[in-house]
């Protein structure tokens, strides 16, 4: 993986590899009775995500699968989806014109049109997922879900109590935090967990780079309704996805956790706006933070520090590492789990102190194809495969790293857990012409965090 990889840039190399082990692989359990052993997928939000998840799902070695319904809120999304796909995967794609679903209960439609056990892929703005995924389980339907999946205190309460439900039917179901599936840090993992490291004392993460996706966004243009505005800029407004925090920082910041051994229990963060407008005078008018830098603690003490920074002409950082007792390590080398990891003796990390290299197969290098062979394996083979738990928890370090730079204050896993600021309560019932969850002022400004003046709020 090289600096800033994403899922798309995956897509071609992960096709052909799947392509090649395809025809070979015939020896599963029957995903469903009566003889039908193909898994049908439903594809619900049909963004860049949703749509390398679906040529992912795809791919797989142990099909066959087959998209057979698209959802999202916007027509001109879905369409540009399905073209995209029709390039890419047309032999597992069986979606007409009658099973593409357009409106905020688009989801159920799609849902509908699948069976028990098969999967229904989640991938909307994070605000929507506790909703998305409540009628899945309604509906018995095994679930792929993008990260992060929670977005505030309440909604991460709703999940967790969701993940048992899950649980409780047997579904199966992947948390697209794709780090946990890189077989390199999955050896650094078991290494680490093993004390090659010793104790871990400290662990450091970066992602610093430019302006991406919709992290900025000017003011709504007059002839965009606000709440469709704020849905397709979704990471520039805090009740869809979090902000910029959990949806940039959520891998490197679990992949840490995962290597510690446990989730740390306080924040206590910085960060600021430092521009307001861009260079042509216009105002941002956005949520985030230009920069965030947070330190976590966890119950023995250890501390884990953070910085994101989201800048143009800045310089570029994007990695992660940690250091213990006995060495240190590069966990990510690139991006948010760039190959190879690395161990050293020497907490210097210097040359000759090296000791262990990862190696990882050729067909196993990406990842994002390696939680979907993971999630279809379990689907064939009847084995427990749940992860909402450990992606709600995860999105619930992010949420508390976030409050406190947005407070100025440091707050608890406890409290950000138990804090009943719920950015969008009404997400579930929003249709057409619904007001939105955050509302501009007379400038087309929307509220921003006031650290140290609010304090029991992030806005």
């Amino acid at each position: 993986m090289t600096n800033q990889t994403t899922r798309r840039e995956f897509l071609n190399d992960a096709t052909g590899i799947a392509a090649a082990t395809l025809l070979g692989t015939r020896a599963f359990a029957m995903a469903h009775p009566g003889g039908d052993d193909t898994i049908q997928v439903a594809l619900v939000g049909c963004g860049g995500r949703g749509s390398g998840a679906a040529i992912n799902a795809l791919s797989v070695a142990r099909g066959p699968v087959r998209l057979v319904a698209m959802a999202d809120v916007f027509e001109d999304r879905l369409k540009s989806s399905y073209e995209a796909l029709t390039g890419e995967v047309d032999a597992g794609l069986d979606v007409p014109q009658e099973r593409r679903f357009i409106g905020f209960d688009a989801y159920k439609h799609a849902m509908d049109c699948l069976r028990p056990g098969d999967i229904v892929i989640l991938a909307t703005p994070p605000a929507f997922r506790w909703v998305h995924f409540t009628y899945a389980i309604e509906k018995g339907l095994n679930v792929f879900m993008e990260k992060p999946v929670t977005v505030d205190g309440p909604s991460t309460r709703r999940m967790l109590e969701l993940a048992k439900k899950s649980q409780e039917k047997g579904l199966k179901v992947g948390v697209g935090l794709m780090s946990r599936h890189s077989r390199a840090l999955q050896e650094l993992a078991k290494r680490t967990q093993d004390g090659q490291l010793g104790e871990i004392t400290s662990l450091h993460g970066y992602r610093m780079h430019g302006n991406v996706a919709s992290f900025r966004s000017t003011p709504r243009p007059t002839n965009i309704p606000e709440l469709e505005y704020q849905i397709r800029r979704f990471h520039s407004f805090l009740w869809a996805s979090g902000g910029c925090f959990n949806d940039f920082y959520i891998h490197v910041i679990d992949h840490l956790c995962w290597m510690k051994g446990s989730w740390p229990v306080k924040a206590m963060g910085i960060g600021g706006r430092h521009f307001r407008y861009g260079a042509n005078g216009v105002p941002w008018i956005d949520q985030n933070f230009d920069s965030y830098g947070i330190e976590y603690e966890f119950a023995d003490g250890t501390v884990m520090r953070f910085d994101g920074r989201t800048m143009d002409g800045a310089d570029n950082r994007f990695m992660s590492y940690m250091q213990g007792t006995k060495g240190a390590a590069i966990v990510s080398a690139n991006s948010d789990c760039g190959l190879p990891s690395k161990i050293f003796s020497k907490r210097d990390m210097s040359p000759g102190s090296l000791v262990w290299t990862s190696q990882v197969a050729e067909r196993e290098q990406n990842p994002y194809q390696n939680e979907w062979e993971d999630l279809i394996g379990a689907v064939r083979d009847g084995k427990d495969y749940n992860e909402v738990e450990r992606g709600a928890r995860a999105s619930l370090v992010c949420n508390m790293g976030r409050m406190s730079a947005h407070t100025g204050r440091t707050i608890t896993l406890d409290e950000m857990l138990n804090c009943k600021h719920e950015f969008a309560p009404g997400v579930a019932d929003l249709a057409p012409g619904s007001e939105a969850p955050v509302r501009a002022d007379a400038d087309g400004l929307y509220p921003w965090p006031k650290p140290g003046m609010v304090t029991d709020r992030e806005y």
